[in-house]
């Protein structure tokens, strides 16, 4: 049974990228850390689609819930063909007014969630010779942003993470990949005012954000890329960065 899990599916890039896997997947687990409403709706969307979909309340953070969510995954389907990584947080602020807890929240949810998922599903994905792993990053690991300096530091260690990792798989026919997004319409960016919106927009050579749909698509689209496209951090802005 082809098998997937999605990280921070409840909205977002996380929803339109289980919604959009349901062609492709017999099988999709998805998690979230506490908006069990919405992920029982993405639940529900899922199998309507005639695919099963099984829904995780807890922090990816936990090594503990990623075991046994991995564990109920393993015991149901008994494989894992593909890891989206997709849980994270931001803040924006200064620097200097950044708290030790926000930082370790920050670095807990965007970092440590990746090598709790990839440590628990690689051992399954090597004994199956086969696999696909993608991190979502997001631009600013590649150039940094001011008043975001814990996030873009998270996702430049994302995609330095994503490229090792990819090595060290390759062997075994498991591709790793990051996608760094640029600015897609979701709730990560639901702080900014109209205006704002429309400023960033116009930074933008499409002159729009992007949306998770699209997203979706590259991330559905990269799944069906041979394996042999591993360790690269593919940049998805509209030429913005």
């Amino acid at each position: 049974m082809k098998t997937v899990i999605i990280t921070g599916a409840s909205r977002g890039i996380g929803k339109a990228v289980a919604l959009a896997l349901t062609s492709q997947f017999e099988y999709i687990a998805i998690c979230c850390k506490s908006s069990e409403n919405e992920l029982l709706e993405v639940k529900s969307l899922v199998e309507s689609k005639g695919v099963r979909c099984q829904a995780f309340i807890g922090d990816v953070s936990n090594y503990d819930f990623v075991m046994d969510m991995v564990s109920q995954v393993i015991s149901a389907t008994g494989r894992i063909d593909a890891l989206i990584n997709n849980a994270g947080i931001s803040t924006v602020g200064l620097f200097t007014d950044m708290t030790p807890t926000q930082w370790q929240n920050i670095l807990n949810t965007n970092l440590t969630s990746i090598y709790n998922t990839c440590h628990l599903v690689v051992p399954h994905m090597v004994h199956q010779k086969s696999g696909h792993i993608i991190n979502v990053s997001s631009v600013w690991g590649l150039v940094g942003a001011s008043c975001e300096v814990a996030y873009s530091a998270t996702k430049g260690a994302i995609n330095s993470f994503s490229k090792a990792l990819a090595k060290e798989l390759a062997p075994s026919n498991i591709a790793v990949n990051a996608v760094a997004f640029g600015a897609i319409d979701t709730t990560m960016n639901s702080q900014l005012t109209p205006e704002e919106s429309e400023a960033l927009a116009e930074e933008i050579p499409m002159g729009r954000l992007g949306t998770a749909k699209e997203a979706a698509s590259c991330i559905e689209n990269l799944l069906n890329m041979p394996t042999y496209l591993t360790g690269e951090v593919i940049k998805f802005d509209g030429g913005w960065i």
